[in-house]
């Protein structure tokens, strides 16, 4: 995520706006880093015993998204891999499991849903396959890894790009960082579809990404 201070504005304001009105604070989620967010900013700094400027950097962040635990199943598959996908989609276009379901199984022929995780446009994570079964998101590695999607990677004229939102950017860093811990695995374990194949897949460069995780 990218560092905020007073005087800052914009979706990943807006994206801290709501973090901290779930822990109390009584913010306009605006998208403008004023003195109100900066006061919230740094009391709650204080009350996790981060550094009190006002500054919402990596550390700040990395307690902001790390607050709530996720409850994820621990798959009985050996996981060496995390791969990221995106869907595909234009940039804005909502799409569900379900929907990417069916299309997996009409159009690909496949069993289920190809991806394990699913995350949507607000942010929310959505299982999608067992984690105790193999998907059909990378040839040559479903065996011993996990497929995790966001919704988009296309804009609106069809090209490739990353098209994340704030909250899919901030979700993605907390969901494959407690799959790493989940299966001891390090940042560089995790890569971008593009490695393994000719395509654009996720839409972004897997290296700044394995750098937040850090």
């Amino acid at each position: 995520m990218e560092t905020i201070k007073k005087g800052s504005n914009g979706e990943a304001v807006r994206l801290l706006q709501k973090i901290l009105n779930k822990h109390g604070y009584m913010l306009a989620v605006d998208g403008v880093f004023g003195k109100l967010t900066e006061a919230a900013v740094r009391e709650y700094q204080d009350s996790q015993g981060l550094a009190i400027d006002g500054i919402v950097g990596r550390q700040t962040w990395a307690r902001l998204l790390g607050d709530d635990a996720l409850n994820l199943k621990k798959s009985k598959r050996k996981i060496t891999e995390i791969i990221l996908h995106c869907t595909a989609t234009r940039e804005g276009q909502p799409t569900t499991v379900e929907a990417i379901r069916r299309y997996h199984v009409k159009n690909r022929g496949w069993s289920d849903i190809g991806y394990h995780y699913v995350v949507y446009l607000d942010g929310s994570i959505h299982e999608g396959r067992n984690v105790d079964i193999s998907g059909a998101h990378c040839t040559g590695h479903n065996a011993h890894s996990i497929g995790v999607c966001y919704v988009g990677g296309l804009d609106k004229h069809g090209k490739a790009k990353d098209t994340r939102t704030p909250e899919q950017k901030a979700t993605l860093i907390k969901l494959v960082k407690q799959l790493m811990q989940t299966y001891r695995l390090s940042a560089n374990q995790v890569y971008g579809h593009y490695q393994f194949a000719n395509k654009a897949c996720p839409s972004f460069r897997i290296e700044p990404f394995r750098k937040s995780l850090l």
